[in-house]
């Protein structure tokens, strides 16, 4: 079945249907990963998005349950050059055009995925439809109408909407489960399974909670730390939870990942902007300033901390080689820091995963120290 892909500008790109018929509005971007493509479809950061993938051959190991980062596919729709309808992998129990369009995903193939991405990096994300059935006059019309990316709170789409424990499958990637030496509360704001999976392997007992939750709701579980999880959109627009972060900053420890550092950046007296084309892929080197190590991340965001105005009490603890943006964030004398990139990775790489053992340690620090 023929299929289309219209950017905001007017360029047309046309292929063939792997996924679920019908017609999809979201922002255009792309990653850079050659693997992980169902860890990226069942990111909630993804959510409103034409995810476009520049490896050039996408679905070759299929879909399991066990990669599953959320309760579906997040992405608006989904742009490869070309579907592997072979699939092969021990683990795999379906293949991947079935999972999108048992997803309901409105999926295009047979596109020029360096051209698009050339498009992108040159004028910048932008809005995009694709579609099966319209015309690409229709779907111009249907663009034109719809709410650019900016314009819309997706937290509040993908969160929970009520605080749950995590019995997950925790531990079955390990061969124990190790012993629970502190309690955290995970803020929701699109948050991925392997970041509750990483700290229960380092010993927490982990509470989530949507991303409305008030500084009370927190201090009411009588936690000993929390993490504000990434998610989707403007930052901006999260005043509630960037002042629940504000509030609790000094009552315990925090940990920002992604859309958490920038509403930590927000909540400590900086800015966030829009990047012209985010940072989406499994290959993005950081700095870190204080140790001078240098490590390959996992990244997806399109917006970044602004450290002009941040308050003296914070400083910039890690930059992105590439553009030289703020990666991390640390008070000088809180156990309160964040990471602009994804430690958890899921599917890679892992060179960051130390992080939730240094905020854990944060926790059992300022445990020790209330105790004495």
């Amino acid at each position: 079945m023929k299929s289309i892909l219209l950017l905001q500008d007017g360029t047309v790109f046309e292929g063939e249907s792997v996924g679920a018929t019908g017609t999809s509005i979201g922002e255009a971007v792309f990653s850079t990963s050659m693997t992980g493509y169902q860890e990226m479809l069942t990111d909630p950061s993804f959510a409103g998005q034409l995810l476009t993938l520049t490896y050039p051959l996408v679905g070759n190991y299929g879909v399991n349950p066990e990669d599953v980062e959320s309760g579906k596919i997040q992405v608006e729709g989904f742009v490869i050059r070309e579907l592997c309808e072979a699939h092969s992998n021990w683990r795999s129990n379906i293949s991947l055009r079935d999972y999108l369009t048992e997803g309901g995903i409105v999926s295009i193939a047979g596109v020029d995925t360096r051209k698009l991405t050339r498009k992108l990096r040159i004028s910048g994300v932008m809005m995009g439809a694709v579609s099966t059935e319209l015309t690409t006059a229709e779907l111009k019309t249907e663009l034109e109408k719809a709410p650019g990316y900016d314009e819309i709170n997706f937290v509040e789409r993908v969160s929970t909407t009520k605080r749950y424990d995590w019995a997950g499958d925790e531990c079955s990637r390990l061969e124990t489960c190790p012993e629970q030496v502190c309690r955290i509360a995970l803020i929701d704001m699109g948050v991925k399974r392997n970041i509750a999976r990483c700290l229960v392997n380092e010993g927490c007992q982990v509470t989530v909670l949507p991303f409305d939750a008030t500084p009370q709701d927190v201090l009411n579980l009588n936690v000993d730390g929390v993490v504000f999880s990434p998610g989707p959109g403007d930052p901006k627009r999260l005043t509630q939870g960037v002042e629940t972060m504000r509030d609790l900053i000094g009552k315990m420890p925090i940990l920002g990942i992604c859309l958490g550092h920038q509403m930590l950046g927000l909540a400590l007296g900086g800015d966030t902007f829009k990047l012209k084309f985010g940072h989406r892929g499994a290959n993005h080197p950081v700095k870190n300033l204080i140790t001078g190590k240098v490590s390959i991340t996992a990244q997806n965001h399109g917006y970044a901390v602004d450290p002009a105005n941040l308050s003296n009490d914070v400083e910039v603890t890690h930059i992105n080689l590439n553009d030289g943006t703020v990666e991390g964030l640390r008070h000088k004398s809180l156990p309160v820091f964040s990471i602009q990139y994804h430690p958890e990775a899921s599917a890679g790489p892992l060179d960051e995963g130390y992080l939730f053992g240094d905020f854990v340690e944060n926790v059992l620090r300022t445990i020790r120290t209330e105790r004495e």
